[in-house]
């Protein structure tokens, strides 16, 4: 049998999808499981074992659909569920099945603030287009594979490091998904470990100035390393305190402690750290009973409130006191 997912964005959604692609490998013998994602995401599943063939969309649909035809495949997961992976069904004209976004759902929850959405996390929606074919999910969480060439040398940090960090993250695609600097300063101030900034050049700058803060206690590896590397600062790690970002899903797939802070939208739309069957290290930070929040399910640049209570009124001290019951066993979900 021959097997194409489609999911073409991004970092978290691609890290979700995971347990499908080995679920599928491992539970259908000689099973041949192919990807279709964009090349700015090919980081992701480049050394993913369970994988046969990656294609890489960019600026070559035409070519990639010639080569998939070719494939003829057996069956297609659309994990996607957008134009773009409809037209590459229309062309290939294989037996598929396709991902419940729960669009209608969410707006009820975003605009009428009505949850009818159902109790189940995004892993498991991603699941559903293949339990036709009698695959299921084999409770073992997400995966994330970091080539050997990858892996960041713990030495090259600082002396004071090696010993032992807290990864912050402190990026997310949206400024209504991340903490104001203000609160990230503070919250650096009070933890009692070396930490490592974690993020993509657009937060850079950001973290040179929070690093500038105190050059001992914080690195700031922001724009610095390849996606892949920061993953390997986050795989060494003692926890990791971030936003709902893609590097969070990377974390829960490494085992990772984590504490996640949530503005404007909330794990209630079932993407929130998933560590399948095994034990829990989560722990969920945010302003519970906000009348305006969710306001997205996606972000905004600002606060269309104007006050960006979901993350002001976030108590650091809440952090730390998170922080220290993951450090010593206690975690939550």
């Amino acid at each position: 049998m021959k097997i194409l997912i489609i999911r073409f964005s991004s970092i978290g959604d691609i890290v979700l999808t995971t347990p499908v692609i080995r679920c599928l490998k491992k539970q259908l013998p000689g099973a041949e499981i192919h990807y279709l994602t964009k090349s700015a995401y090919r980081d992701i599943i480049e050394a993913n074992p369970y994988l046969t063939r990656r294609f890489y969309l960019d600026n070559n649909f035409g070519t990639i659909i010639q080569q998939l035809k070719n494939e003829r495949y057996d069956f297609i997961a659309d994990l996607h569920t957008s134009l773009r992976s409809l037209l590459v069904r229309l062309q290939l004209w294989r037996p598929s099945n396709t991902f419940n976004k729960l669009n209608f759902e969410k707006w009820l929850l975003v605009n009428l603030k009505w949850n009818v959405l159902p109790d189940v996390h995004i892993v498991d929606r991603y699941l559903e287009p293949v339990r036709m074919l009698s695959v299921k999910n084999d409770g073992k969480g997400l995966d994330y594979f970091i080539p050997a060439k990858e892996v960041y040398p713990i030495s090259s940090l600082p002396l004071t490091h090696l010993h032992g960090y807290i990864a912050l993250v402190i990026g997310a695609k949206h400024a209504t998904k991340k903490l104001p600097f203000e609160k990230l300063h503070r919250i650096c101030s009070l933890l009692s470990l070396p930490i490592v900034l974690l993020g993509g050049p657009e937060d850079a700058a950001e973290g040179e100035r929070l690093a500038q803060t105190d050059p001992v206690k914080i690195y700031n590896s922001c724009g610095k390393l390849s996606l892949n590397q920061s993953a390997s600062l986050l795989q060494q790690s003692k926890l990791v305190i971030t936003h709902d970002t893609g590097l969070m899903h990377i974390a829960a797939a490494f085992r990772k402690k984590i504490i996640s802070i949530w503005g404007n939208t909330i794990p209630e739309f079932g993407m929130s750290p998933y560590f399948g069957s095994g034990k829990v290290n989560h722990l969920a930070l945010e302003v519970k009973n906000l009348s305006c929040r969710p306001c997205s399910k996606i972000g905004y640049d600002q606060c269309p409130k104007g006050h960006f209570k979901c993350m002001t009124q976030i108590e650091e001290s809440a952090i730390t006191t998170a922080f220290s019951n993951l450090l010593h066993g206690h975690a939550g979900q």
